[in-house]
């Protein structure tokens, strides 16, 4: 087979994989010999070797055969050190933007897909979310590292993966060079045990620190995960000790984070911790307003009554991705039947989620919220510390916990860190004494009361 022809097979490739996995497993590939019905192709290591075998081996396969090549199977081996020596008159390494040098032939890195439609443009600020996402658009001019690690914690559907999306993006578009490496908590750990099982551990060690951008979502899944928590701990300090840019994301505080190590507590408590805290209405409310805009295109004619938003937005406030897929159901709905969208159909069509959302408050939105106001931790809400500023809050979260839930006082004990049932009814007490005479207390418990009410 010609170089012509190769050229012609990787073209197709390029069309049929897309361009992030052709620059990442395709273009590095040497079609080394075809002979007898089997195509020999090299690639520079053991890792993409594997990776390319058991994910692109057929379509490969295929598409040389489209090009006029009778294969029956291909088989890849590791370049020899003949083969991936540059020549002479190539140049053996490039700088990125970083002022890292890198060879030609080094290892890609086989991130997660990242999501189109999560972008900064796409992504709805307010309030609640605006440090966030202030912090996120600074990593994602790609400048010099100000903080390291960026840390984005909140609960479900607040926006974590999408401003990691965002930021991965934003990087891609403005420094094409960078070697962005995006992939969950889950796949950093499968890879490292893949790696040890196949005895390529420095193939993985390789890989994961020649990066200029690690991100890594949902990282309190290697909790407990003693061998890959020594990983992640020896890769993040390769990466900042080389000033490489780190961004993770996790459903709680690094220091909440149960079961993982107290020295990657550290580390990740070393750069900025930004909490993306629940939406309010307003922001509901306005990611609404956008999503409409892009379904009034997919459903021309579709008519909204006035007062349909704002009810979805106030009774659907836990969830971001639930309000979303909520809109979603409704347009789809009154397309099919042919009816305009009123707030009688929504709550028609949408019955079970309204259901769902009309939900009990929980110890863990009492914690959170009593947290906020005073201004404390949400980890000392548990913690052992006994200074006032401290205590009372606390104090005010057990009453708040025994009024606004029906849980029983062992119950909401084990919630506060395990406290003895007699600790919870002793704060209780305090604070309904207190109530009767500090008129400070009694506003907050009512402000606290109507915040939780929403």
């Amino acid at each position: 087979m010609t170089e012509e022809s190769w050229g012609q097979v990787r073209d197709e490739l390029l069309k049929s994989v897309g361009k992030n996995n052709f620059s990442t497993w395709i273009e590095p590939l040497k079609l080394a010999e075809l002979k007898g019905g089997i195509a020999r192709v090299e690639a520079p290591t053991k890792f993409m070797r594997d990776w390319v075998s058991r994910n692109f081996a057929e379509q490969i396969r295929q598409h040389l055969e489209k090009a006029g090549e009778a294969v029956e199977r291909v088989e890849f081996h590791v370049a020899s050190q003949r083969t991936a020596t540059a020549k002479p008159s190539e140049p053996r390494a490039r700088r990125t933007s970083r002022g890292q040098s890198r060879n030609n032939d080094d290892i890609d890195l086989p991130g997660a897909p990242l999501d189109a439609r999560f972008t900064f443009d796409s992504f709805v600020v307010g309030k609640p979310n605006e440090l966030a996402h202030a912090a996120a658009r600074r990593v994602a001019e790609g400048g010099p590292v100000t903080f390291n690690p960026l840390f984005l914690y909140g609960g479900v559907g607040l926006g974590k993966t999408h401003l990691m999306h965002a930021i991965a993006h934003e990087l891609q578009a403005r420094h094409p060079d960078l070697r962005v490496l995006y992939l969950s908590a889950e796949q950093f750990m499968y890879r490292f045990v893949q790696a040890l099982r196949e005895k390529q551990i420095m193939d993985f060690k390789e890989m994961f620190r020649s990066v200029d951008v690690l991100m890594v979502d949902d990282v309190q899944f290697i909790a407990g995960k003693e061998s890959t928590q020594e990983e992640f701990f020896h890769t993040f300090n390769a990466l900042v000790d080389q000033n490489k840019q780190i961004v993770i994301s996790a459903d709680r505080a690094p220091g909440e984070i149960k079961d993982l190590e107290e020295r990657i507590k550290s580390r990740l408590q070393c750069g900025l911790v930004v909490d993306l805290h629940p939406t309010d209405y307003e922001l509901r409310l306005g990611i609404l307003q956008q999503k409409v805009e892009f379904y009034r295109g997919q459903y021309p004619g579709l008519k909204l009554a006035n007062g349909v938003l704002e009810f979805l937005a106030h009774r659907i406030s836990t969830n971001v991705r639930v309000l979303e897929g909520a809109l979603t159901r409704l347009f789809a709905f009154a397309s099919l039947v042919g009816r305009e969208i009123t707030l009688e159909l929504a709550q028609d069509c949408l019955s079970d989620i309204l259901r769902a959302s009309d939900r009990k408050v929980t110890i863990e939105d009492i914690q959170r919220k009593v947290a906020e106001h005073y201004n404390i931790r949400l980890s000392d809400m548990i913690g052992p510390k006994r200074v006032r500023t401290i205590a009372r809050p606390r104090q005010v979260a057990m009453y708040l916990a025994k009024t606004l839930t029906t849980r029983s006082l062992p119950d909401i004990g084990r919630r506060f860190g395990g406290r003895d049932h007699t600790t919870i009814m002793h704060g209780v007490r305090k604070v309904e004494e207190l109530k009767a005479t500090d008129s400070q207390l009694a506003e907050d418990i009512d402000l606290l009361r109507r915040l939780l009410d929403r």
